[in-house]
């Protein structure tokens, strides 16, 4: 299944660049965001919906989240610009511009990890999400998904437990630390949406991982139709 939903979704993302290819080749930069925000970005937010809980995960809630239109490439600008802070500031993250949203990774090899079987932030994490806390004050005008995912090792029940207190204490730390509440949701995963081959070490490193979400909250998608009408 998850073999299968990583296929169509390759072959739905060459599907959407062709049809915008046409589009694109005369258009601007906020233009092309738009005729990128609405055709890969819908067709990938249907897969992703249908495919992982209705946008459920960091991934499905950014590509998910389309306005479309010349709206869509303005609030594209904006996260251009918090994405090329975030990859400044903390560079050991994986830091990825997906449609009008930021996807954000980090496992124990890049910014923000745990130790074996605990769940607790330790001080070298907590450098990077300070870092990212300034980032997103900076940009208040967003909405912030925080996603937990372990590796295959051990009991699934155990896993998802783990997952659950991984993403919390991320999500905790963010609060305490004056990110507001209502900018946050928190989702966990255990084992069930590896990115990587838990077969071995290497891929279950990676799959011992926080991914955290950055999409439009409702302010930043009103002043961005808003700008659009006057174009």
């Amino acid at each position: 299944m998850k073999t299968q939903l990583k296929k169509s979704i390759v072959v739905l993302v060459s599907i959407a660049f062709l049809l915008s290819c046409d589009a694109v080749k005369n258009a601007n930069n906020t233009q092309k965001g738009a005729v990128i925000g609405t055709t890969a970005g819908a067709v990938l937010g249907g897969v992703i919906g249908n495919n992982v809980g209705d946008g459920n995960t960091a991934l499905g809630a950014v590509i998910g989240g389309v306005v479309g239109g010349v709206a869509g490439g303005l609030i594209g600008k904006k996260m251009d610009k918090q994405a090329q802070k975030i990859e400044e500031e903390i560079p050991g993250a994986e830091v990825t511009r997906v449609g009008e949203g930021i996807g954000i990774t980090f496992d124990e090899n890049s910014g923000v990890f745990f130790d074996t079987n605990k769940s607790n932030i330790n001080a070298r994490s907590q450098q990077n999400l300070d870092k990212l806390i300034g980032i997103f004050k900076e940009y208040p005008n967003t909405n912030i998904i925080v996603d937990g995912h372990t590796d295959s090792t051990g009991d699934d029940a155990y896993n998802m437990e783990l997952s659950k207190k991984r993403a919390t204490s991320v999500t905790n730390y963010l609060i305490q630390n004056g990110i507001s509440s209502g900018r946050l949701t928190t989702y966990w995963h255990g084992e069930t949406l590896p990115r990587y081959d838990n077969s071995t070490p290497e891929g279950r490193a990676k799959n011992r991982r926080v991914e955290i979400g950055v999409v439009a909250n409702e302010a930043m998608k009103q002043e961005a139709l808003k700008e659009a009408q006057k174009q």
